[in-house]
């Protein structure tokens, strides 16, 4: 039997990079998958991609009536929700003294009320046994120059994971958080303004990392489907560095 069989998921930044990648396996193995994405054609590319095991929905997690406008909809069709994954965050740099308030309520909005909300609003739906993952980052636990506003609220979907795996234990709801290193994504290759920068910023990154390569969008999603499956169901609370050695050695 699948792992996921009859589970229903919802991952949320679901149409590129990690959350694609995740969508994609889960659906593989066996559940049906709910993603969201914020541009019409990267939902619309998902959706196709999915097929019959999916459905791709344009929404805005910053947004808290996307939100009840996604899981109407989840209610609507399946009627719970076994496996959440609150992937959606961008990255933006900005070294201190170059810090705006657009910029901290950009990345804030989406990283930090955007999974809050996520989660909240799910909670009618998650079903006993349900596991909640929420994306993190190995930037929560270091230093990275230029990414404060970043790694701050990094650092607080981790500290989520801890208070919410405690508010949810009456429900046996497990909540655990991902915490990818660098990862070869569209998100990353944003990060740079040219094809010669994002090269000599992978080759830095590449440099910093034990395995001596960039993390693949599979490689994650395989720890998340862990996390979401029965193989993991005395794990709760925890951070799960998937980063090649990065933060850790």
């Amino acid at each position: 039997m699948s792992k996921h069989a009859g589970k229903v998921a919802v991952v949320t930044g679901g149409t590129s990079g990690i959350g694609l990648a995740t969508a994609q396996l889960l659906a593989e193995e066996g559940a049906y998958v709910f993603v969201t994405g914020r541009r019409e054609a990267e939902v619309a590319a998902a959706g196709a991609a999915l097929g019959a095991r999916g459905t791709a929905i344009r929404a805005d997690v910053a947004v808290p009536a996307d939100l009840d406008r996604l899981y109407d909809r989840v209610k609507r069709e399946r009627d719970g929700v076994d496996i959440l994954f609150a992937n959606a965050g961008i990255v933006e740099r900005a070294p201190l003294g170059e810090l705006t308030e657009e910029h901290f309520d950009r990345v804030f909005g989406i990283n930090v009320k955007g999974v809050v909300f996520t989660v909240q609003k799910a909670l009618p739906l998650l079903r006993s046994g349900g596991s909640i993952i929420l994306n993190a980052s190995v930037t929560g636990s270091t230093g990275a120059a230029a990414l404060s506003i970043y790694s701050a609220t990094k650092a607080a979907v981790r500290s989520f994971a801890r208070t919410w795996s405690s508010d949810l234990k009456g429900r046996n709801i497990r909540v655990n958080a991902v915490s990818p290193g660098p990862t070869d994504t569209p998100g990353f290759d944003s990060l740079a303004k040219s094809p010669e920068e994002l090269a000599q910023l992978k080759q830095y990154m590449v440099a910093g990392i034990p395995l001596g390569r960039l993390g693949r969008p599979e490689e994650i999603a395989r720890v998340v489907s862990f996390l979401a499956s029965a193989d993991s169901s005395f794990v709760t609370g925890i951070e799960l560095f998937v980063d090649g050695g990065s933060a850790q050695i």
